[in-house]
């Protein structure tokens, strides 16, 4: 079957409709959508164990990586300490980035999934609103029907019984109103459907709100777990970190899950998308008594294919304008002659307007052009943003899946260089300049000056002292201060920048005056 007008399965449709489908037996399964069918639920179970492979695989090269860890001695390895060190922490923080720009696919995907949902199932609605409303009339057209046959038409009759002819015409336009409702009482509206799009949109809106808070609690979770795995490794806190490579290990499993289920439900969807009609229409007649005709018209809406109820709604036309010409007949014959049938038959020809009043509004509802278009709408929704969504979604669990795998195997030897780092700078020596101790500023204390005594002594003896100590060896060595030595001389630069730092001490100030 072609696809409805309005429609075209996008290219990823086409894309995912080619992918090889196999049962438990490796025997190949055709692509038609069929949920029903066991052979087709065997294929998308095999196509979602994909992803409990991938898991297997990602468990096993953990335990491989973790019991080398373990078991092996890190002085073996070639690679310096330092450097180690350094691309444990940097994949660490690369696959915690990737994560989290997964985690922004995955929001984007959900809220598209959520919108196409949302757009199939108000179509859903209005499309029950419009047989509804079909429904609602052709009662309301029945219980008017069978009230002026049984009620008006009937005294109109007793009251024209002296004349024959004008009970022939009333009897006429009984039989042709009592036809009209047969035709109406076999019109397949929202009764012989039994609420199919009302219980259909229920069902998607429920799985859908459970769905969507689903995810919504799991991108917040991949959120939490990386923020506070950043937060651990910028502030070494190992405690931190142990708890956040548990949670990482637990929303691994949950990544190829979700990846799993992902798959098997774009795959199932692509099928329903490349060939809708097929999969409405042996549906619908499996679970309803709509013929095929009726469903094609709706589904199709072209010229192509003819009207089902045009001949029965062209007879009901004929028929009520026939009863309508008789009234008016009897009403300019009959009523001169009996003006006690005047209210009888002013009550049927106000029945007579009614009903074709209600006539016009159901052909307009019949119409293929407002089921249809809600029909396509439903497509939109559900092959367009949702594949779109899901599509995300998938990429989403594929990239927090790798990412939470890195994780796993980096965090155990991130929080082991905290211990390695820590012992590298006790072991250090205290006059290592290279150690974070030794790297510190002094205190400020320490920077004071303390000013050196100030000799009193004459110039001439300190020539003396001079001259005599001058080639000893015995004073050499024997430093300034001891030796009564004048102050040192500053320049005038040095003197500007010690006085600076003088005054940025909140305590006592030395005087500077031997500066001068």
């Amino acid at each position: 079957m072609g696809a409805p007008q309005g429609y075209q399965a996008s290219w990823w449709v086409y894309l995912l409709h080619q992918v090889p489908r196999t049962n438990f037996q490796f025997e190949v399964v055709e692509s038609s959508f069929a949920p029903q069918d066991r052979e087709y639920q065997q294929a998308l179970l095999l196509l979602a164990s994909v992803a409990g492979l991938c898991l297997a695989i990602s468990l096993v090269l953990i335990c491989v990586y973790l019991i080398r860890f373990c078991c092996c001695d890190p002085e073996d390895e070639d690679e310096p300490k330092p450097r180690r060190v350094c691309c444990v922490t940097w994949s660490c923080v690369a696959a915690i980035v990737v994560c989290c720009a997964g985690i922004g696919v995955g929001f984007y995907g959900n809220s598209e999934t959520n919108d196409g949902v949302g757009q199939a199932t108000a179509a859903l609605l209005d499309a029950n609103l419009t047989l509804q409303g079909a429904d609602v009339l052709v009662r309301q057209t029945l219980g008017l029907l069978s009230g002026a046959v049984g009620g008006d038409l009937t005294r109109l009759e007793e009251a024209l019984g002296p004349r024959t002819e004008f009970v022939a015409v009333v009897r006429n336009t009984r039989r042709q109103a009592e036809a009209v409702a047969r035709i109406l009482a076999g019109l397949p509206v929202g009764g012989a459907l039994g609420g199919s799009p009302s219980q259909l949109a229920q069902v998607l809106a429920f799985l859908e709100d459970y769905r969507w808070l689903a995810y919504i609690l799991l991108l917040l979770l991949d959120l939490v777990i990386c923020l506070f795995t950043l937060l651990g490794l910028a502030k070494q806190i190992k405690w931190l970190v142990v708890i956040m490579t548990v949670m990482s290990f637990f929303v691994l499993i949950l990544s190829w899950g979700s990846l799993g289920l992902e798959t098997a439900a774009v795959v199932g969807l692509s099928d329903f998308c490349s060939d809708p009609d097929g999969f409405v229409l042996n549906l619908t007649q499996a679970k309803t008594e709509v013929s095929p005709e009726i469903l094609q018209y709706y589904l199709a809406c072209s010229q192509d294919v003819p009207n089902p109820f045009q001949q029965r709604l062209t007879m009901s036309q004929r028929a009520l304008s026939s009863i309508h010409s008789q009234l008016h007949g009897l009403e300019r014959e009959a009523i001169p002659q009996f003006p006690a049938a005047e209210r009888n038959l002013v009550s049927v020809q106000g029945t007579l307007n009614t009903t074709e009043s209600n006539f016009h509004q159901l052909v307009a509802l019949l119409n293929c052009r407002g089921l249809h278009k809600d029909y396509v709408d439903a497509l939109k929704g559900l092959c367009y943003d949702g594949m779109e969504g899901l599509l995300f979604l998938l990429l989403f669990s594929l990239l927090s899946a790798f990412a939470f795998t890195t994780a796993v195997c980096s965090l155990p030897r991130a929080w082991e260089s905290f211990h390695i780092r820590d012992a590298v700078y006790e072991d250090a020596e205290d006059d290592d300049p290279f150690t974070p101790q030794a790297r510190s500023p002094p205190p400020r204390s320490s920077l004071r000056l303390s000013a050196p005594p100030i000799s009193n002594a004459p110039v001439s003896q300190y020539m003396n002292q001079s001259g005599l100590f001058s080639g000893s060896p015995r004073y050499d060595n024997v430093p300034l201060l001891d030796r009564h030595s004048p102050p040192p001389s500053y320049s005038p630069s040095m003197q500007a920048s010690y006085v600076g730092a003088s005054q940025e001490e909140p305590g006592p100030r030395y005087r500077m005056d031997f500066l001068t």
